[in-house]
């Protein structure tokens, strides 16, 4: 450094005062993000965990413990309902959700339709509880699979089961056909027809 330089650097710092302690403190308060940031956060995990599962857990219309659950879409005839309610059928496979929560029986629910329908099952027997004790509202979880079945397109009908079947605590679901028994039913008719 030049003379002139050192000079005119020490006339400038000379009201300079040296500080009272060299020491850093470390601040006391941590980060902490907002609960905006973590809703963000949440959100955006959330989004990463893409979950194929569209069953709402969004407002329900409550049953009573003792209402019937009954669900058909158009063109299901009536005779074929008529045999789902009074549980003429052969039951192939059965869901038994009793002690589950919301959450659990929405995933189970879920899951087991889309594997019974992949599998070619066509007539199940849910068992939802009629739920006389359960809280906040009775009947929760029946009034949540009765909206969750009508909501999935597999599903043709359902209705509650007779009593030796479990009554009002579970219900008769008829699944559509899957790709390949379409298939094979229009295979099975195009023979029909061929001279």
């Amino acid at each position: 450094m030049a003379t002139d330089d050192l000079d005119d650097f020490l006339q400038e710092m000379a009201d300079v005062k040296p500080l009272q302690h060299n020491e850093v403190e470390p601040e006391t308060s941590e980060f902490k993000p907002t609960l905006a940031q973590l809703a963000r956060r949440e959100a955006a995990e959330q989004a990463m965990e893409y979950d194929a599962n569209y069953l709402s857990m969004e407002y329900v219309d409550l049953l009573k413990p003792d209402d019937v659950v009954d669900y058909k879409k158009d063109g299901v005839q009536e005779g074929v309902y008529r045999n789902l309610r009074l549980g003429k059928y052969q039951l192939d496979a059965t869901l038994n959700m009793l002690g589950k929560s919301l959450v659990e029986a929405r995933k189970h629910l879920f899951d087991f339709i889309q594997d019974c329908h992949q599998r070619g099952i066509r007539t199940l027997l849910i068992h939802h509880g009629m739920g006389r004790n359960s809280k906040p509202h009775p009947a929760i979880l029946k009034s949540y699979c009765a909206k969750w079945l009508s909501q999935i397109p597999e599903v043709l009908a359902c209705h509650t089961a007779q009593r030796h079947h479990g009554g009002y605590a579970a219900c008769y679901v008829l699944l559509q056909k899957n790709q390949q028994q379409k298939r094979d039913n229009r295979e099975r008719h195009s023979k029909r027809h061929q001279p």
